[in-house]
């Protein structure tokens, strides 16, 4: 099962100049194609932290990484040099058609810094910037790297999205629904879960003083989860408890 995680870079947003957005869209581009993102680094332009983030994703198996920022031509932009370490022989060179589309953009405005940020770790692919043709790179179909202007960096994520990843086979069946209790009311019902149901329980406590429980499941048996849901909702009948469903 393929498994997804966003690294985004930037000292910006952590010291609070800055607010992220990359998390929020690549969340629903994901669960647009079914699939579901397992976790999210946001970390500061600093290359030993972004080695050992990077270092540790890319031991994961089926691991898919999104990363988001470092990848300009100022002195803080660093991502290219950490993935050429990484995941390659630690060379960046020059990628002749990433050279090419920025000297067809800036024409006789180029500048040897600009003409950086076309000097990339070996056997990459490029991703379209839609804005200005700098590109941003794949590696080995699975790690995606990308500027931190989402104008930039979207498209590149979807274009990762459409001919890298596309849309997983397996549904996953859900349901979510409200109960009107103390969560530690639940948790015997939770336990009572097969193991292959996934559970996802988040406790509200109303204006009024009131205890609530929102409960999401997933499963990719429908029957399973139909069971799951009835086995909750019946118990919950036996108690007296009220439970509203909500929409996915």
């Amino acid at each position: 099962m393929k498994r997804f995680f966003s690294v985004i870079v930037g000292s910006e947003l952590l010291n609070g100049r800055r607010v992220d957005k990359h998390f929020t869209f690549l969340l629903h581009a994901l669960k647009k194609r079914g699939w579901t993102l397992e976790g999210n680094f946001v970390i500061k332009d600093d290359p030993a932290l972004m080695h050992s983030v990077f270092s540790l994703l890319k031991s994961q198996p089926n691991t898919y990484i999104f990363s988001f920022g470092g990848i300009g031509a100022t002195p803080d932009d660093c991502t290219r040099e950490v993935v050429a370490n990484v995941f390659r022989d630690g060379t960046l060179a020059p990628h002749p058609q990433a050279q090419a589309l920025i000297h067809a953009q800036f024409g006789d405005h180029v500048t040897s810094h600009r003409l950086r940020m076309g000097e990339l770790p070996k056997d990459v692919e490029l991703l379209t910037n839609v804005v200005n043709q700098t590109p941003g790179f794949a590696l080995d179909g699975r790690f995606f790297f990308m500027p931190g202007f989402p104008s930039m960096a979207w498209p590149m994520a979807k274009e990762a999205l459409e001919r890298y990843v596309g849309t997983n086979p397996v549904h996953t069946f859900t349901c979510n629904f409200l109960v009107e209790t103390g969560e530690s009311e639940l948790i015997a019902l939770m336990q009572a879960l097969p193991k292959e149901v996934e559970l996802s329980s988040l406790p509200h406590l109303r204006k009024d003083g009131a205890r609530e429980v929102e409960i999401y499941l997933a499963c990719k048996d429908q029957t399973l989860l139909f069971q799951s849901k009835t086995l909750f909702f019946n118990n919950l009948s036996n108690l007296g408890i009220p439970v509203t469903v909500l929409d996915d």
